[in-house]
Order: C-alpha cells, then sequence, then structure tokens
C-alpha cells in the first residue's frame, strides 16, 4: 500500500485498526500458558485424609521420556507433572495431557462409559508401550486420572524463556524421590514450579493446615494472588470424573477440614477435648473456608473449539463432545454441592484401584 493510500485512509479508522491489534496482542500474552491441577481425593486413602492430589499442566513443555523434558513442537500439546510417592524412585514424572487423563493416546478411544476393569486394562496397554522403565508401586497414577476423580484447573501465565528455564532446570537436577506426605508432598512440588514462574504467588497455611502444603491450600492462594494482579488472567475449570461404576471422587479439603468434617475424628475429640475441637473450628472458619468449584464450571461443550487456545480445554470438550452427557455426573453438573457433599451411593465406597491411595 503506498503513501498515498494510507493518506485517504480516515485516521480513525486506523486507530481503530491499532486499538484491535492492540487487544488481539494483549489477550494472546494474558492468555495462561500453565494450570494447577487439584484433584479429588479417592479410594481408602482418601478416607483417611480428603487433601487429594496437585499437578501442573505446562502448555508448551512436553515429554522426550517421562523423566527428560523438552520444548513442545507443533501439534504437541504440553505434559502433566507431578511429585508421586514410590513412583520408580522418581521425584517428579511428566506425562503427556491425553494419556494423563485418559490413560490413551488417540481421543477417540476414550470410553463413554468406564468401569475398574476397562481403566485397568488401558492403563496397561499404556504402561507397557511407553512406561516400561517406570516400575514399582503406584505407577497406576501416571495415567487415567479423570476415571478415578475429578479435577479443578487453575490457570496461570508463562513465557516462553520461563519454559526453558524449567526444562534447564528440572533436566539438570537429580530426579530422585525423597517424597514425605508432611514436608515433601505433591503439593509441595506444585507450589515451587508455581513459585518458580510467579514467585510469592502461594505459601502454606499456619492456621487451616498446620503448615502442611495442600492442593486446596495452593489453588486458594494462586487465585488471590491473581485477583490482586489485575493483568493475570483467572481461567477456572473443571475435568468432570468419567461417568461409569468406577466409585465417584470425594471433596476436597485441607488438614484442619478433614479433621472437623470426618465423625471418626472430630467427635472424640470434642467429647475427650472440646477446647481444642473449638480452636481447630476457629482456625479452619479464620483461614480455612475454600470452594474450589465456586469459581470453575464445567466446561460449555456447545463452545467452538476454534474459540479456544488453550490445548487442556480443547481436550476435555472433545471428550464431552464425543461422549455426550460426560460432563455431568451421577446427575451432578460439574461440582459437589456447596455444602461438599458428594453424590455417591454406599455401594460406591470401596477403592476401583487399590495401589492408587490420595
Amino acid at each position: 500500500m503506498g503513501e498515498r493510500s494510507l493518506q485517504a485512509i480516515p485516521r480513525q479508522v486506523l486507530r481503530n485498526a491499532a486499538l484491535i491489534a492492540a487487544c488481539l496482542l494483549m489477550a494472546r500474552v494474558s492468555f495462561a500458558q500453565a494450570a494447577l491441577l487439584i484433584e479429588e481425593p479417592f479410594g481408602k486413602f482418601g478416607e483417611f485424609t480428603a487433601t487429594g492430589h496437585a499437578a501442573v499442566y505446562l502448555s508448551r513443555v512436553c515429554a522426550e521420556t517421562p523423566t527428560k523434558l523438552r520444548r513442545c513442537e507443533a501439534g504437541e500439546n504440553g505434559v502433566i507433572i507431578s511429585r508421586y510417592a514410590r513412583v520408580g524412585g522418581y521425584d517428579w514424572v511428566a506425562i503427556p495431557i491425553v494419556p494423563y487423563l485418559y490413560a490413551v493416546d488417540d481421543l477417540k478411544n476414550v470410553p463413554a462409559q468406564a468401569n475398574s476393569a476397562s481403566v485397568a486394562a488401558l492403563r496397561d496397554e499404556y504402561r507397557r508401550e511407553y512406561l516400561g522403565d517406570i516400575k514399582g508401586h503406584n505407577w497406576e497414577q501416571l495415567v487415567g486420572a479423570a476415571y478415578d476423580r475429578r479435577i479443578y484447573a487453575f490457570g496461570f501465565p508463562t513465557s516462553e524463556a520461563q519454559d526453558d528455564e524449567l526444562i534447564a532446570k528440572l533436566n539438570s537436577a537429580p530426579n530422585v524421590s525423597h517424597f514425605s506426605l508432611l514436608f515433601h508432598n505433591c503439593a509441595d512440588f506444585a507450589r515451587s514450579i508455581i513459585d518458580f514462574y510467579h514467585p510469592g504467588a502461594v505459601r502454606r497455611s499456619i492456621s487451616a493446615d498446620s503448615g502442611i502444603t495442600t492442593p486446596k491450600q495452593i489453588a486458594k492462594s494462586l487465585v488471590h494472588f491473581e485477583k490482586r494482579d489485575r493483568e493475570l488472567e483467572q481461567r477456572e475449570f473443571i475435568i468432570p470424573q468419567v461417568p461409569g461404576s468406577i466409585p465417584r471422587s470425594r471433596p476436597i479439603h485441607g488438614v484442619l477440614e478433614s479433621i472437623l468434617k470426618t465423625k471418626k475424628y472430630v467427635l472424640p475429640i470434642a467429647v475427650l477435648h472440646p477446647v481444642i475441637a473449638a480452636s481447630l473450628a476457629a482456625s479452619y472458619l479464620g483461614g480455612g473456608r475454600f470452594n474450589p468449584a465456586r469459581g470453575a464450571s464445567p466446561l460449555d461443550a456447545s463452545q467452538p473449539s476454534a474459540s479456544l487456545q488453550d490445548p487442556l480445554q480443547q481436550t476435555v470438550l472433545t471428550v464431552e463432545r464425543q461422549n455426550p452427557g460426560s460432563g455431568k455426573e451421577d446427575g451432578v453438573d460439574g461440582a459437589h454441592s456447596a455444602s461438599g457433599g458428594a453424590t455417591q451411593s454406599s455401594s460406591n465406597q470401596s477403592n476401583s484401584s487399590p495401589s492408587q491411595h490420595n
């Protein structure tokens, strides 16, 4: 376009075009390239402690192997990385998002209904193909998470330079497990990843969790951090548990909340030590309340995929379109009730995967 042609365009049109371009650029920059995943507890260990599991999704980071990271190539959708107990002796393991959620390579193979036998078969097939070097207990936690639990995603932004630095840092450091439920758990690992990108964004809670890092607390911290920083985009959504005969997961709690909402713990304390019970309740009410479902909602399966830049959301929506109604779990559309009660029958209290425990 020549100089005369530019002069012929009204200045207001040029201003509007520049404004639109700037808005599109800002939308691209503010888009969350990562997400904290907090996963509801299930099984027998979920009865003992309802703190659940934490992991981090990174859209530009991929896995050359489950224990070696690299930048994603065109068409790849990133990894979900987390810390586990007794999984091959490793501190962390990274799995692509589709097998992490559904234990398959191709979303077309995600079943509309899941049962323990079919999920065990999918996991075993994936393990034989891709996880041959990872042995030991609890390897089942690495794939098919959406069959066992409902998951809440809380997005946060990253930069390409930060991604490269994180890849170099994790690849160069010893990847040797020193898991500790109290001081070096999955939530501590997720906290360290978020802290790498946004120092000081998330923290432990002394009052709500007695200083133990929990998935619910770091989600609460991240939400509050994003509210304080208006430049950060808040993006929260629910990844539903796949329908079927597998028991439904339970609401996720913090440490004190788990004690106060479990009769076998709180009743003896209230009877024998009423002052201690009252102080626990006061601590929880003062800083432990947070409902991860309040700001999150199931994705709208009618939303065009082209409107989403997030591969994690695209993955979940693809499954919901293939299997209509997968976003509705046992009559509950997306979230537990505000009172924290899960919709599940008494017959669904057994654990579908005994080796998976949080």
